[in-house]
């Protein structure tokens, strides 16, 4: 970590905003966690200006610029500079936060002490300026420097003004690696009921950070009591013994170790958090004493859905998860034809998110289950190799088409769709290439072999599968 920030690593027009403030009498500063990314040698996604100018003065400053005035009523004014939308809010003071939420009035202030004051976290209330360098008077830098989480003033205070800070705390600790200080972190245990007063999608864009921070698990396992308020779903995994010779954790502790095995995409690391939620409602002992979980998977897809829906995930999102956690379970079998046929069923991107889940699960079981990894690698060998070769895993990859089917015989509606989706079962399985004469040579013969006299062309394979190439059951994976 540095102990000084270089200003060749700021964005010019963020650097030329400071300027033109500072050039009109008016103090400005950058805030918050883009000083901390500075410093801890990070690029910061966003820059926060702040300045003793009032709203009106910004606008003054920056009357040749595009505006936009959505949060004057804060004190915010944003700039259109270099292609680069800038937030310049005027120091303030915040009011009571009556809904736990957001200030109900604010109060501009010439100090930039006080308004530093009001920030949540003593590594994100330091600002930053060419000419006046580092303003620290809560010991952000030697926190940062200790790798420390700790409220600004009174833990209480803070998150009973906003209880978002709450989920912020963990989710920096796991995205940071921070440790959280005690009584920061006595308080937000003590506050954690608060949480419900957070609409779904602040809660929701918090634990996504959370779950994709290098330190997650451990957070999850720390503070899973807090946690609870807004995923219950995860409580009943605390402690709880699978039972099972192959599981050497509890089930949430399984779940976090396998979620960490994951890369930091929300909808894979939600996947793992949530792959085996419905256990402790699906466990049953055998006469030996071992324990099962019958159902699982899809009961917990069900969990996820309505989890899913509760935080307002986006539809695409939600939908991922589920058929993940519906999936995670299902067996491949490390053939040609049954890597095929999965990958025909879920699309390549969903196959291999599978893979990595389930390797992810294996993971975190016992460590003589790790012999499933061999057999992984086989399965997404093969599957590689279908990919490169070109194989047809979808009707519109077929040699074949409907028109083709209709020019020897086969007459247009379900029949038609019924037969080019029997071909390419059979293309799936193996037992015809995927070659416009031997698919048309198969079509053929079924047309002969099952019409009776008085049945029109093309009707065969409607109302009864074809006996030569039966399709997979719905919903079925080799």
């Amino acid at each position: 970590m540095s102990d000084r920030i270089e200003a060749a690593k700021i964005p010019p027009p963020v650097l030329d905003a400071l300027d033109a403030l500072n050039a009109a009498g008016c103090e400005a500063v950058l805030v918050g966690g883009c000083v901390r990314d500075l410093l801890m040698g990070r690029t910061p996604s966003d820059f926060d200006v702040c300045t003793a100018a009032l709203p009106e003065q910004t606008e003054a400053v920056f009357a040749g610029k595009r505006l936009i005035e959505t949060g004057l009523k804060h004190g915010t004014v944003t700039v259109l500079a270099g292609g680069l939308p800038l937030e310049i809010t005027t120091y303030r003071v915040d009011g009571s936060y009556s809904d736990s939420r957001r200030p109900d009035s604010v109060a501009f202030t010439p100090s930039l002490t006080e308004d530093l004051a009001r920030r949540d976290f003593t590594v994100n209330a330091m600002a930053w300026s060419p000419s006046g360098g580092l303003v620290d008077p809560f010991g952000g830098q030697a926190d940062l420097a200790a790798g420390l989480l700790r409220c600004v003033g009174e833990p209480e205070r803070r998150f009973t003004e906003d209880a978002l800070r709450i989920l912020r705390a963990l989710r920096f600790s796991a995205t940071l690696g921070f440790s959280i200080d005690i009584e920061t972190g006595n308080a937000l245990r003590r506050l954690a009921e608060r949480l419900e007063f957070v609409s779904a999608e602040r809660v929701c864009s918090e634990l996504c950070k959370l779950i994709c921070g290098p330190k997650a698990a451990d957070v999850i396992l720390e503070y899973a009591d807090v946690l609870g308020v807004v995923l219950p779903e995860l409580l009943p995994l605390r402690s709880f013994d699978q039972r099972n010779p192959h599981h050497c954790y509890d089930a949430l502790t399984h779940s976090v170790r396998a979620m960490e095995q994951l890369p930091p995409e929300p909808v894979l690391r939600w996947a793992g958090l949530l792959h085996d939620v419905a256990k402790p409602e699906t466990f049953t002992l055998d006469e030996d004493g071992i324990g099962h979980f019958y159902g699982h998977p899809q009961r917990g897809a069900e969990k996820c859905d309505a989890l899913c829906r509760r935080l307002r995930f986006d539809n695409a999102g939600r939908e991922r998860v589920c058929e993940l956690v519906r999936l995670h379970d299902r067996w491949i079998e490390p053939k040609e034809a049954s890597v095929r046929r999965a990958l025909s069923r879920m699309g390549p991107e969903l196959f291999f998110q599978l893979m990595r889940l389930k390797r992810a699960d294996v993971l975190a079981l016992a460590p003589e289950c790790r012999d499933r990894l061999a057999v992984y690698d086989r399965v997404e060998a093969l599957a590689n190799a279908q990919l490169a070769a070109g194989a047809a895993l979808s009707l519109r990859e077929l040699a074949v088409s409907g028109r083709d089917l209709i020019a020897i015989g086969y007459q247009p509606g379900p029949a038609l769709g019924q037969a080019l989706a029997a071909l390419l079962d059979a293309v799936l399985d193996g037992s015809v290439e995927n070659e416009k004469d031997a698919l048309l040579r198969l079509a053929e013969l079924r047309l002969s072999d099952d019409r009776p006299d008085d049945q029109p062309a093309g009707a065969t394979l409607c109302g009864r599968p074809p006996k030569r190439f039966p399709p997979t059951p719905q919903g079925a994976i080799p």
